[in-house]
């Protein structure tokens, strides 16, 4: 007999990072059941944000396969210091969460769901890691493809790298006050990530959603459609798109929305009824 959900707090030691923890947050459909060859969904959180950030932990206490979510380094109770343009470090991050649940429990990781810099990170690990091959699914939520529209803000941040050499972001993470400080070398190679990879590089067989907010102000709506290019040329993987009306950045007010949409797309692709298109609220929408 199935027992309830159980959720369990990981620590995981890094192993190309000394001294760095990354901490985050298995939820198990059955805790009694053998790991071995079960699948497992990782949830990834964007910039300043953290595991349980937003729509993240509804979703992991609703999929109907077990999920790890973790605090990236630098991030609420991972050790390491945040850096802006370090995509790279989080997808060695990535890896070591992969290894650990593989070795470790014997999971087989099939599902990424990631939100901003989360959903680049995934799509970096994708695209350079054996595992990343073989994954059933992908769910780009808010995803940046143009990483050099972010040059545009510039103007706002300039007199403080002159005066100062670097610029102090102010915000709040899991209700606790937090400092990002970058600079403008940071932001250069925040901006010169090559994310074209994703045309060549991203699995054949990998079925994808991509979630972007018509009223995102972060990211453009536009990287969506180029995302859904990318990811609808593909065959036999498919790809859908979801634009959410009225919806930011971090789809605020939405998270159910979200969350439903997800969990919908994932049933269909387990009934492998997906087919590449724009997908809405109803079936008299999705085309």
């Amino acid at each position: 007999m199935t027992t309830s959900r159980k959720t369990t707090k990981l620590v995981i030691p890094h192993s190309s990072a000394e001294g760095i923890n990354l901490v985050g947050l298995l939820e198990q459909l059955d805790p009694e059941a053998p790991t071995e060859g079960q699948r497992v969904a990782l949830i990834l959180h964007g910039t300043m944000g953290h595991k349980d950030y937003l729509f993240q932990k509804r979703l992991a206490q609703r999929l109907p396969i077990d999920s790890f979510r973790f605090d990236f380094r630098g991030a609420f109770e991972s050790g390491g210091q945040w850096k802006y343009a370090a995509f790279w470090a989080d997808v060695e991050d990535l890896r070591v969460v992969v290894r650990h649940l593989t070795s470790t429990y014997g999971y087989v990781v099939d599902l990424l769901v990631g939100h901003s810099r989360g959903s680049v990170v995934a799509m970096l690990w994708i695209c350079n890691s054996e595992e990343g091959k073989n994954i059933g699914g992908f769910v780009n939520v808010s995803g940046r493809y143009r990483m050099d529209v972010t040059t545009d803000h510039l103007p706002r941040y300039m007199p403080s790298f002159d005066e100062k050499g670097f610029y102090d972001w102010h915000v709040t993470v899991a209700r606790q006050p937090v400092v990002g400080r970058f600079t403008l070398r940071d932001m250069e190679e925040f901006a010169a990530l090559d994310t074209s990879l994703v045309w060549d590089k991203f699995p054949a067989r990998t079925d994808v959603l991509s979630i972007h907010g018509l009223a995102d102000k972060v990211v453009p709506v536009y990287d969506a459609t180029i995302y859904a290019r990318a990811y609808g040329t593909r065959n036999p993987g498919t790809h859908n798109l979801h634009l959410v009306e009225n919806g930011d950045h971090n789809l605020s007010g939405h998270f159910d929305e979200v969350v439903s949409i997800i969990l919908d797309w994932w049933a269909k692709h387990g009934n492998r009824e997906l087919k590449t298109g724009v997908w809405g609220t109803g079936s008299r929408h999705r085309l």
